[in-house]
């Protein structure tokens, strides 16, 4: 009972605007569990991990963010840009998470396609499998994502 009333609570949190103006979960009426757990079966069938995603997340952020706010090629095939601004985020979860409010952006090279995420999405896929619910401005499809980052 005590676990049920944490996720409810995780739900309320993940749908409100307190920490993110359009909230966490956009428009999605699933449960944060079921968000997960869609998204994991996703995953399943990509054969990725969400720590195999956010590894690479990382790396490329780290890259950008040489640039200053100017595109970096990745490789032959991408190239990123890092933006800042200032402040930090915080985690939505019930743990010490703070996050700088920074913005990658993936580009295929020869192509319109593209990503983009914050550092706090990182953390997300890391540490809670959360690519956010549908129709918020943040939410990551782990089949798009996979597709542009490897």
């Amino acid at each position: 009972m005590k676990e049920s009333s944490r996720i409810q609570r995780l739900d309320e949190v993940l749908r409100s605007s307190k920490l993110v103006a359009a909230g966490f979960m956009g428009v999605d009426n699933r449960s944060v569990n079921e968000v997960v757990e869609d998204d994991a079966a996703q995953m399943s069938k990509l054969g990725v991990t969400a720590q195999q995603i956010a590894s690479r997340m990382h790396r490329i952020t780290d890259l950008a963010k040489k640039g200053l706010g100017t595109w970096v090629e990745i490789d032959q095939s991408r190239r990123a840009m890092a933006e800042e601004a200032k402040g930090s985020i915080v985690c939505p979860w019930p743990h010490p998470g703070r996050f700088d409010k920074r913005v990658t952006t993936v580009r295929l090279s020869g192509s319109d396609r593209s990503i983009r995420w914050s550092d706090l999405n990182i953390h997300l896929i890391a540490e809670h499998g959360f690519f956010e619910g549908r129709g918020s401005p943040f939410r990551l499809d782990p089949k798009q994502l996979v597709e542009i980052i490897f």
